[in-house]
């Protein structure tokens, strides 16, 4: 059965579970919409939009200057980004481009702004007022004076075109001041573009440069588990390292989802923890076919967490670095005794191979999967009064983690999307009329209201 289903688990490649990659369908089909016209609706969605609604709404956003994108999905968008706001910001990432978007997902309406659109948090307080005024006459009378309201709030800040100052005076003859200000605003605008353009493009690198790292460890699991496959279909092998093996084959399972679904650094944490516990099954298994006693639940070697289950600590310190006691396999500990540097893990930064320890933040949480984390306490403890915190960005003094590459506002628009905003709206319930209550919640300090239709 094992020989069976291994070989099936390759050929799928890092496939995500199929609810999982449904949602993901979801928001990619709604990103790709939002990029050909300003309204998508989605064929399952309930409640939704009829075509003259849709027409309408499309009407209200020219009207109000462009820039506002407004999907309605279906439930199963849920099932990747778990809440409406969470559907709404990687919409938003994925069509990657300035303006308004609000979201219709499951019955649950939520709006924000990029940073350059609208003050932070205001798209959210105009969603909440548009849903009071308009609950009662259903989804389509709601985004369309949502629409409205985020026009009139254009023009008051001067946000759309149609509301921009002239360019001539009264007389017709151009006004030189406003055209040095566009001229600044023109210039300014081209370095924030090529700054995210540079930004986007290093986070590229990184993300791709983890991910072969951790492409690497998958790789390894995998084969460790093809030299296990006969073993444990031989007759009369132990039925627990039979039990072992079929942990090890979870476990890359689990890995290779996480990779499939990693966009950012950040998410192949879970890819390394997963890969931590099918090394030590097949450790395991490995040890009850030789009739040995399985080996103790230790960390892994703190050098190259590939070696597997550490048998000892041992006093280390990187160059400059204050001596700790680490993790060692048995090979690295005695290596050390000897005089001799362990064989590290080297990974690639740039282009050239350094120790994952030096590697920067970008690998922060890919490392921190081995070791319980990088909020645990066993990879901190480790890398407490060193250098290697803020090679790895672990909240140390001089770490970058959480301020760097661990932002949440990712490539895409900004704004309420960092995490912080207001994402208000209200919650439509599957009928699409009737009453209900207005709730609310917090989601990265924003109030987003709520309610049922």
């Amino acid at each position: 059965m094992f020989r069976t289903l291994l070989p099936l688990v390759f050929a799928v490649g890092f496939a995500a579970p199929a609810a999982l990659a449904h949602g993901d369908d979801v928001i990619r089909a709604a990103a790709a919409g939002l990029n050909a016209g300003a309204v998508y609706v989605h064929p399952e969605a309930v409640p939704s939009l009829d075509e003259g609604e849709a027409e309408r709404l499309r009407a209200a956003i020219d009207d109000a200057g462009g820039r506002i994108f407004v999907a309605v999905l279906p439930a199963d968008a849920l099932h990747e980004a778990r809440t409406p706001e969470a559907v709404l910001t990687k919409v938003a990432r994925a069509v990657g481009r300035e303006g308004t978007y609000a979201v219709v997902v499951g019955g649950g309406f939520r709006a924000g702004s990029s940073r350059r659109d609208l003050p932070a948090g205001q798209a959210g307080a105009l969603a909440r007022a548009a849903y009071r005024a308009h609950r009662d006459e259903g989804v389509g009378s709601t985004l369309t004076d949502f629409v409205r309201r985020v026009g009139e709030a254009r023009g008051l800040g001067g946000g759309s075109a149609s509301a921009a100052p002239s360019s001539r005076g009264a007389g017709g003859e151009r006004d030189g001041p406003g055209i040095g200000l566009g001229v600044v605003g023109a210039i300014g605008a081209a370095l924030v573009g090529l700054f995210a353009f540079r930004r986007r493009r290093e986070r590229s690198r990184q993300l791709a440069e983890v991910k072969e790292a951790a492409e690497e460890d998958l790789v390894a699991l995998g084969s460790g588990i093809r030299e296990l496959d006969l073993d444990v279909e031989l007759p009369g092998a132990d039925s627990a390292a039979k039990e072992d093996y079929a942990r090890a084959l979870s476990a890359y399972e689990r890995a290779s989802s996480s990779f499939s679904r990693a966009r950012r650094p950040e998410q192949l944490e879970g890819v390394s923890a997963a890969v931590e516990e099918g090394r030590f099954a097949i450790a395991s298994a490995r040890a009850r076919l030789a009739g040995e006693p399985p080996p103790e639940r230790t960390p892994p070697c703190f050098f190259d967490p590939r070696h597997g289950p550490s048998a000892r600590q041992v006093e280390w310190a990187p160059p400059g670095g204050q001596l700790r006691l680490v993790p060692a396999c048995a090979a690295d500990a005695l290596r050390l005794e000897e005089g001799e540097e362990p064989h590290a893990r080297e990974v690639l930064v740039g282009g050239s191979r350094v120790p994952y320890w030096n590697a920067g933040p970008a690998y922060g949480p890919w490392a921190g999967g081995f070791f319980g984390g990088v909020t645990g306490t066993l990879l901190p403890a480790l890398l407490l009064g060193s250098v290697l915190g803020s090679g790895l960005g672990l909240g140390f003094p001089g770490g970058a983690y959480g301020g760097g590459y661990g932002d949440s506002g990712g490539d895409g628009p900004g704004g309420d999307f960092d995490g912080d905003g207001d994402l208000g709206g209200g919650d439509f319930d599957s009928g699409g009329s009737g009453g209900g209550d207005f709730g609310g919640g917090d989601f990265g300090g924003g109030d987003m209201g709520g309610g049922d239709f």
